[in-house]
Formats: structure tokens, C-alpha cells, sequence
């Protein structure tokens, strides 16, 4: 195999420091990949090369585009291209949902986020169901963000049940707010990564965003929101109906849940695993479904939930 790219500054990005990426590409697929100049020549089994030349080719046009290109980008192509080699990488990786604070620039990293982000954009209510790690949360707030921003919805509410394994909150030390707080606290963290804590603090004070326990809810109509419920196979059928109900005009809705993961007593039937077979037909609500494949934590996840996934069930 041999590719020769036309400009020597983008083929540079492309190859990384040191070749890195192109050693990301060359361990994933079991392939030898070197560069000289502009050129990539490659050596390996004939149908790995024809995923890299792939991998590299589309790369490089998102890099042309001024996408800027990391490693754990490549390392996501390689899933991606490797899963269906139809995909078009521009697609996923140049659909910018946000542009942090930081001026970290927010896209999918998988064929499943691309369909749950744009699920989020058509539907009024999308269900995100599958493994810690994939992403459910964290694009969900980034679209809420981006819609308060562009003046699409006038508030932001983040809600989860107040549910752990073993543990119930009348046990717990301190008063209401402090037994509460360790709860919510997975949705904070993915607040402030959107933006600086003393915006979304003033926010919060402002009662723009609000994060508060699935209690909360119940006898509210939520109107112009763009409303989150994390954690929703820790729901019971009740708390779901409930939510769902509270839901007001222009308002959007995601849930988010893993429902192999649920810490109900074993008598409670999750209010996720049930809503996902009583509301699978009705027009205007969409399932949009990870699995262990769309993983974008540390690699080990990934093999993690899989082995889990095979062992003798979960919990």
C-alpha cells in the first residue's frame, strides 16, 4: 500500500509526533505502517490495509476541513471504520455540538452518539440506553448547554433518583441537602466541564440550571426546558410515569440509564427497562441504544463491561 498526500503540513498532522498515529493505526490493525515526506507506505494483510488507507484518507480530509486531530480520534476511526467501512467519518467527527470554556470542541467519537445527538435534535423525548462510558450524559449535556446558549430553551434541569445499592438516605449523615448532594454530584462534574464552575454556579443560583433529586419533580409542568434524567434504570415504574408526565411545552427530554445496572430491590422492576417496552411504538420518542463497542472512557472499559457482559450476570 501506498498513499502520497498533497500537502506536506496536513500530512504531518496527520502522521503525529513521532508517527504516533500512524502507530495507533498500525497496532490496531496489525499492519506496519511508515511515513517519509508526504507518503505513507504500509504492509500487512491486504483487507487491514484497505481499512488504514480508509482511515487515513478520511482523516485527513477532517484535518484539511481544521479539525483538530487526537490521538483518541484515531484510535475511535479505527473503531469506527472497522464496525462499518460505509461510515463517513466527516459526518461523526465534524458535527460540533459545543465548544467548552475551554475551548474544547465537543463531537460524537461513535456511529451511535452521531444517531443519539441527532435523535436529540428531531425528538422531543430520546432514551439513551447502554454501558457507563458511552457517552448518554455527557453529549446530553452538552446539547442542553448549546440550546440555553442559542436561546432554544430558557433553562436547564438535571434530575437523577436518590438510589445506591446498600445504602438509604435516612442513614446517611448530615441534613437533607448534604445527604442529597453525593447523588447529584456525577452531573456537577459534567457541568463544569462545560463550562467555568462560577458560571454554572451563578446559573444554578439563577435557577437556569437546576439539579436537583427525581422527587423534586413531581407536581411541576416543565416548560421551555431542556430537561436530563440520569440514572433512570434506578427508576420504579411510578417515578417514570411521573417524570414523563411533568413534561410542558417546548421542552426537551433525554434519559439516560444502563439497565443492567440497577439497584432497586429485586422485587421493583426498573421504570427504564419497563418505559422501553410500554413506549417503544409511539411516535415522537426515540431509543437510541450503546453498547460495550461505543466506549469512549480508558480502553480497559470497554473490555470490562465485556467481560462482565459474558460472565454470570449482572448487578
Amino acid at each position: 500500500m501506498e498513499i502520497i498526500f498533497s500537502n506536506n503540513k496536513f500530512a504531518q498532522m496527520l502522521f503525529g509526533k513521532n508517527n504516533e498515529n500512524l502507530k495507533k493505526i498500525s497496532a490496531e490493525l496489525n499492519i506496519n505502517l511508515n511515513s517519509r515526506g508526504n507518503k505513507v507506505t504500509g504492509s500487512g494483510d491486504a483487507v487491514s490495509l484497505s481499512l488504514a488507507k480508509k482511515i487515513l484518507e478520511q482523516l485527513y480530509d477532517i484535518i484539511k476541513g481544521g479539525y483538530p486531530l487526537y490521538l483518541s480520534d484515531v484510535e475511535y476511526a479505527v473503531k469506527i471504520i472497522c464496525a462499518d467501512d460505509n461510515v463517513k467519518l466527516k459526518d461523526i467527527f465534524s458535527d460540533n455540538l459545543y465548544i467548552t470554556g475551554k475551548k474544547k470542541i465537543i463531537t460524537p467519537k461513535s456511529l451511535s452518539q452521531k444517531k443519539y445527538i441527532d435523535a436529540i435534535r428531531s425528538f422531543d423525548i430520546v432514551f439513551g440506553i447502554g454501558p457507563a462510558g458511552t457517552g448518554k450524559t455527557y453529549l446530553a449535556m452538552a446539547m442542553a448547554v448549546s440550546d440555553l446558549i442559542k436561546k432554544r430553551v430558557n433553562r436547564i434541569i438535571l434530575t437523577r433518583p436518590a438510589v445506591e445499592a446498600g445504602e438509604a438516605l435516612g442513614f446517611l449523615p448530615g441534613d437533607l441537602s448534604e445527604k442529597i448532594d453525593p447523588y447529584l454530584r456525577p452531573l456537577y462534574d459534567a457541568l463544569y466541564d462545560m463550562m467555568s464552575f462560577e458560571k454554572a454556579s451563578e446559573l444554578t443560583e439563577q435557577n437556569v440550571i437546576e439539579v436537583a433529586p427525581l422527587a423534586f419533580m413531581r407536581g411541576r409542568t416543565l416548560n421551555d426546558a431542556f430537561i436530563i434524567l440520569d440514572e433512570a434504570q434506578n427508576t420504579t415504574s411510578e417515578q417514570m410515569k411521573m417524570f414523563l408526565t411533568r413534561i410542558g411545552l417546548n421542552s426537551k427530554t433525554v434519559v439516560t440509564g444502563d439497565i443492567t445496572q440497577v439497584d432497586l430491590p429485586s422485587h421493583r422492576k426498573s421504570g427504564l427497562a419497563e418505559a422501553k417496552d410500554i413506549l417503544k411504538d409511539i411516535r415522537g420518542i426515540n431509543f437510541t441504544f450503546f453498547s460495550d463497542q461505543d466506549v469512549v472512557r480508558h480502553k480497559l472499559v470497554q473490555k470490562i463491561i465485556g467481560a462482565y457482559g459474558k460472565g454470570c450476570g449482572s448487578s
